[in-house]
């Protein structure tokens, strides 16, 4: 599979968000490149599930050595291995500990499909209700404390923060390369 750059070619406002694990699911997903497939990395317990889509915009390099994460806002869950052009809301800004104590960044790109109807009014993360923001960030304190990490937001900021975040993720990735 080639991946998408992390801007639309046709229309440089949006970004390609590639989708990992669609909402509602408890299955996790992750793309592995060398293998070039999606793999299970792990089943959440009964009556937890993923409260958006979570994926990641490729040609992209976060602290964690992957793509930066992107959770997508839509109008019925996307499906594993999709790509669905985003309108970037904001950033969730957070810290994750890790198991032996050691700290780094685990931000999250907000964003909302393009083709949403239902959601055609966020433009940026202020138009989000709060208590959407509240469950990712439970749902990802929940998630981590699973495996034995931790995970604290530290704020969210809107569109401009979060493209500033995507392009200085994507410098890091071409340096990389």
């Amino acid at each position: 599979m080639k991946l998408p750059e992390p801007y639309s070619k046709s229309d440089p406002d949006l970004v390609n968000a590639i989708i990992e694990t669609p909402k509602g699911c408890r299955n996790k997903y992750d793309y592995t490149p060398k293998q070039d497939l999606f793999e299970l990395s792990k089943v959440l317990p009964a009556g937890t599930v993923f409260p958006l889509d979570f994926g990641f915009i490729s040609g992209t390099l976060a602290a964690d050595g992957d793509p930066l994460d992107i959770l997508v806002i839509s109008d019925i869950p996307g499906c594993t291995g999709c790509l669905i052009q985003c309108r970037v809301l904001g950033v969730l800004e957070a810290v994750q500990t890790e198991k032996d104590g050691t700290e780094e960044r685990n931000d999250r790109i907000l964003a909302v499909q393009n083709a949403s109807v239902d959601h055609s009014m966020l433009r940026t993360i202020k138009d989000v209700d709060k208590h959407l923001l509240d469950e990712v960030e439970h749902f990802f304190v929940y998630y981590n404390e699973m495996s034995g990490k931790k995970f604290k937001m530290l704020g969210v900021k809107g569109p401009k923060a979060a493209r500033r975040l995507i392009d200085a993720h994507i410098k890091k990735y071409k340096k990389r390369r």
